[in-house]
């Protein structure tokens, strides 16, 4: 304890710490995060502008679609000099129409966009379908 409480020792009610000081966190207004909705809410709401609430939105899990895919410019690299390429063997579940392709390729995938289609045919290769379903060519 310091000289100056030391000297208020005993002679009023606070023994020189004042109202609140000489009482856990009473002068800094608590501990942590108390009274982030009373007193602290313009810190909260300057400093910590996602601190509560929900944020976004998740679909539930059996209704989500998480393709593995790959694009039109990258099949020339996988295929190696080869005619064919077998994806689905490689854990590739779509093909989408990002690039350019030069060379025929026979392709097999269980899925493909239509542009990743109209560019593989425009450049003398074929899609064959991997999977039970067959996409729409439009």
């Amino acid at each position: 304890m310091g000289t100056k409480a030391n000297k208020h020792r005993g002679r009023n009610r606070y023994h020189g710490r004042g109202k609140k000081a000489g009482r856990g966190a009473g002068k800094r207004g608590g501990r942590g995060n108390a009274g982030i909705n009373k007193h602290r809410v313009m810190t909260r709401i300057k400093y910590m502008p996602n601190h509560w609430g929900m944020h976004g939105f998740n679909r539930h899990p059996t209704l989500r679609n998480v393709h593995v895919t790959v694009n039109v410019s990258q099949l020339e690299e996988m295929a190696d000099g080869k005619d064919s390429i077998n994806l689905t063997e490689l854990g590739i579940d779509k093909i989408l129409g990002s690039g350019r392709i030069n060379t025929a390729l026979t392709v097999t995938v269980s899925e493909a966009s239509a542009k990743a289609v109209e560019k593989i045919e425009a450049a003398g290769g074929s899609i064959e379908s991997a999977g039970e379903d067959e996409w729409d060519e439009e």
